[in-house]
């Protein structure tokens, strides 16, 4: 008799043959992301990986979804959050340079619903061999009491390698660099709370309804997938010379930027150059939400930012624009003191 529906275990809210079941589903696919890089250990503690060699510095990153979650769950869908967990991650080691290695995930829930967790991991999967990354391991916990019953968290950890000498630091950004800006999805994994009160509770809109003057939904706006920049960046590194990287996550413009530049600069970024996708100035205009704070909260249409030497910048954008990366040119270092300006 399974533990399911005779252990005091399983009667207590935590059912070990639901979980042994759940992760035999989704053996498949985990395999399928693993590289040439991983060391098979069928029955290890922990994931093997082999050393990148002495000339390479290991970057390593820790994130989640965030409440991105309650939307996955109010539209019914878990098959993307994955996939955004991934590509933050990849983005993340991304601005030094780093190319992923491989991947490991948490999830926590009150009780396992084996079809959102087989939709989980397709997503992580999916992602993983988009991004050449192997999943390497993982940890799911059924924890009744201490998370709300029919939700779940996810936090994803990865570990990329670079070249020492090939490392990207922002430590030679000048004056008259240029900035190049490459688009988003949408709000990507950051700034979910304020997004689900403007939409949700303060415009008094639903999932299904369309988001005005598209054809889109609210939900499938906001559950676009973080896209990963990792292909159209390390191509364009065999040519150009990245002098920074920023992410475009929590904290936005205002906050991002500033962290790769030298303290005797500014990224003045240009308003008007790029597109703002609709989703943003729905918000912005039904949450009466100010234009600095929207700029500090969201990244509002560009994800991430390349800084790049002012004579190679055509170079790079041609090359981007070859890729169909949609790049564009959003602005300009200056003398300063180490903050985004927005003119």
């Amino acid at each position: 008799m399974s533990d399911q529906n005779n252990s005091a275990y399983a009667r207590a809210g935590v059912s070990i043959d639901t979980m042994d079941e759940a992760l035999k589903r989704v053996g498949r696919q985990v395999k399928s992301t693993h590289t040439e890089g991983v060391v098979p250990a069928p029955g290890a503690f922990g994931g093997l990986f082999r050393s990148p060699g002495r000339d390479s510095l290991l970057v390593s990153s820790v994130d989640g979804v965030g409440t991105k979650l309650k939307v996955a769950a109010m539209a019914g869908r878990h098959d993307t959050v994955g996939r955004d967990l991934v590509n933050h991650c990849v983005n993340d080691i991304l601005t030094q340079g780093a190319r992923p290695l491989f991947f490991l995930d948490y999830l926590g829930t009150a009780r396992l619903e084996p079809g959102v967790f087989n939709d989980v991991i397709r997503g992580f999967s999916r992602a993983c061999r988009e991004n050449g990354c192997a999943l390497l391991g993982g940890e799911t916990a059924e924890m009744p009491g201490l998370y709300p019953e029919g939700e779940y968290d996810l936090v994803g950890a990865i570990v990329g390698a670079v070249e020492k000498k090939k490392r990207i630091t922002g430590r030679d950004i000048r004056p008259g660099d240029v900035l190049i800006g490459l688009p988003s999805t949408g709000l990507h994994t950051n700034g979910y709370t304020l997004a689900r009160h403007v939409i949700f509770e303060q415009a008094g809109r639903k999932p299904d309804d369309l988001l005005p003057g598209t054809r889109t939904t609210f939900a499938e706006a906001l559950l676009r997938v973080h896209r990963s920049y990792l292909r159209p960046v390390t191509q364009l590194m065999e040519s150009v010379t990245l002098r920074g990287i920023a992410h475009l996550t929590g904290g936005g413009f205002i906050d991002n930027i500033p962290r790769i530049l030298p303290g005797e600069v500014d990224a003045v970024v240009e308003r008007g150059t790029w597109r703002i996708p609709p989703i943003f100035e729905f918000m912005a205009e039904a949450g009466e939400v100010s234009e600095d704070e929207m700029y500090r909260v969201f990244n509002m249409g560009i994800g991430m930012v390349l800084i790049v030497r002012p004579e190679e910048a055509e170079h790079a954008l041609t090359q981007l624009r070859e890729m169909k990366a949609g790049a564009k040119r959003i602005g300009t270092v200056e003398s300063g003191r180490g903050h985004t300006r927005l003119v």
